[in-house]
């Protein structure tokens, strides 16, 4: 997950209704005048962003999600019978171009998930940046990472993929953007949604492990060093191979790279990827990047 642009439009309007009832005491019989109901553009201000209602409380995202999930035990305990000889993760110095694999060896089978989006939703602070129609505040998202344990929800189908995956001697390895400072709270945040033990620097991979900053590149070579990496998961691009979240890479040249005739042969047989259009590297795109312009119309 990076957050590092994600906004939230809100358009949440507080309504106040008072009544004067100062009078109803001494005069029982009197009548009270109520407003009527909230019109349709009132309600419709009230409710969540279009993009939160969907990730969040659509049967639709929650049916791709479960399917996804699905895919994965699925993949994994088959994959493991085959004894593959190479992992999922992109040995150093490879490219998506000419790619190249971290060998398994004899290594213990893992999968990789990043958390956020993937593992868990993030409905505490989500409601709360929406409602304040705010955009994403560091500090807030700091205070969460501490102190969230039980205020996010697994997303579905994910216990029961991990319980498959782990049933079948896979190990389950979260890599993720929160901060190492707050260990302990990603921890129980983790367990709180019912995914079990994970445990920092052996299951829980964060930001500031190692010198990488937002690049998780370093510590999924890290856990590729210690085990054969049949399965990396995510919401984000960068969630596989920072290649993809390159500064200088034009939004047609990351489109070419990730349905690259080479990526295609890794999403869903190996790097699986996790609906989510609340926030992420796309946000930048601009009208020419999703809707061309020799496809412009307009009515007569």
């Amino acid at each position: 997950m990076s957050k590092a642009g994600f906004r939230i439009e809100s358009g949440g309007v507080a309504v106040a209704i008072a009544l004067s009832l100062a009078g109803c005491a001494a005069t029982p019989d009197a009548t009270v005048s109520v407003p009527p109901p909230p019109g349709p553009a009132l309600a419709e201000a009230a409710k969540p962003p279009v993009a939160l209602q969907y990730l969040y409380g659509s049967p639709e995202a929650a049916v791709a999600v479960r399917a996804t999930n699905a895919r994965i035990a699925d993949y994994g305990v088959a994959r493991i019978k085959q004894r593959p000889t190479d992992s999922v993760v992109l040995a150093p110095g490879a490219t998506m171009d000419a790619p190249a694999f971290e060998p398994c060896g004899d290594k213990p089978f893992a999968a990789v998930f990043d958390a956020d989006e993937t593992l868990i939703w993030n409905l505490g602070p989500m409601r709360h940046f929406a409602e304040k129609g705010t955009s994403f505040d560091p500090k807030v998202w700091d205070q969460w990472e501490k102190t969230g344990a039980g205020k996010a929800v697994a997303m579905p189908g994910t216990i029961e993929m991990v319980n498959a995956l782990r049933a079948a001697g896979i190990a389950v390895i979260a890599n993720t953007n929160r901060s190492a400072a707050n260990a302990k709270g990603s921890e129980d945040t983790l367990r709180a949604a019912g995914l079990g033990a994970f445990k920092h620097g052996e299951t829980l991979f964060l930001m500031g492990d190692d010198a990488g900053g937002s690049s998780k590149d370093g510590r999924r070579a890290a856990i590729a060093a210690k085990y054969c990496v049949i399965i990396l998961g995510g919401d984000q691009l960068g969630d596989f191979s920072q290649q993809f979240n390159a500064k200088d890479l034009l939004a047609a040249q990351r489109m070419t790279l990730a349905t690259s005739a080479d990526a295609t042969a890794l999403w869903d047989k190996g790097w699986f990827l996790f609906p989510n259009p609340v926030y992420g590297p796309w946000e930048k795109l601009g009208w020419d990047d999703a809707f061309p312009s020799d496809k412009k119309w307009e009515p007569k």
